[in-house]
């Protein structure tokens, strides 16, 4: 069995166990993801045989007492002996954001979709939200506005105040005036203003206002998604493959060919 553990936020997560778990289906290896065993339950994933509470501090001891052997996977260093554990021991613990199978990951990418399902609640929620907001005629534009600690991280490098959050989405409507878009905005700024947004833009904006999976279902739902490069909005795109754009320099030009894809993104991170 394969015990993949890491710390980091939920979609961190999420990517790194989907390589672990491709790596393993490829090799016929199970795999367990402790993070969502106990922390983030709100997928298809934490009600799967063993992912539980029981199972997280069982493997948690083991790896303390060191009775389990543990493969870390890091950026900044050789990973050869690391995957020489992987390949000869049964039964590892595997960490760190260094894992990567990017060819697997894509072989067996329906199978890390379903795993991360929604919960049913959650999906109900969210499409009964959507309905109330848009219809099914409208293009539903997701926005990821990512602060907290962007304030730091690369020197603040994708850390955008509101106006250049309004000048993306201006542009976008200005490339589809023939239809009705409808803004989503999810974030992690508690603060911020959402009157700003509502009375700067030419469209029906409505913020969230959900735990992280609730927000995450949203934007999965969205036919197109902008934000700041980070991992959210990249998993929220992998679930439909939806056109995602990462704002990398503020003062660009949106034009439609500037969207990517999940399968083009994911090998950048």
């Amino acid at each position: 069995m394969i015990f993949a553990r890491d710390k980091g936020q939920m979609c961190n997560n999420i990517l790194q166990y989907g390589h672990v778990y491709a790596w393993g289906r490829e090799h016929g290896r199970k795999t367990i993801s402790l993070r969502f065993c106990h922390k983030y339950r709100y997928f298809r994933i934490s009600s799967i045989k063993y992912h539980n509470s029981l199972t997280y501090f069982i493997i948690k001891i083991a790896g303390s007492l060191r009775l389990l052997p543990v493969a870390s996977f890091r950026w900044d260093r050789d990973n050869t002996e690391s995957m020489r554990l992987l390949e000869n021991k049964r039964n590892i613990i595997v960490e760190g954001w260094g894992i990567r199978f990017y060819d697997l990951f894509l072989k067996y990418i329906e199978e890390i979709r379903s795993l991360f399902a929604f919960r049913e609640d959650i999906e109900n929620k969210t499409k009964t939200f959507i309905s109330n907001t848009c219809s099914s005629s409208d293009i539903r534009l997701g926005i990821h506005i990512r602060r907290g600690d962007y304030k730091t991280w690369q020197n603040g490098k994708y850390y955008y105040d509101d106006d250049v959050y309004i000048h993306f989405i201006r542009q976008f409507l200005k490339l589809h005036t023939d239809k009705k878009t409808v803004v989503y905005i999810a974030g992690n700024d508690p603060a911020i203003d959402e009157t700003y947004y509502k009375n700067n833009l030419d469209a029906p904006v409505f913020f969230t206002h959900g735990n992280p999976a609730e927000d995450l279902c949203i934007l999965s739902e969205c036919d197109f998604i902008i934000g700041a490069p980070s991992t959210f909005s990249l998993v929220a795109s992998m679930y439909r493959y939806i056109p995602l754009y990462w704002i990398k320099d503020k003062n660009s030009i949106l034009e439609e060919n500037s969207f990517s894809t999940f399968d083009i993104l994911f090998k950048t991170v």
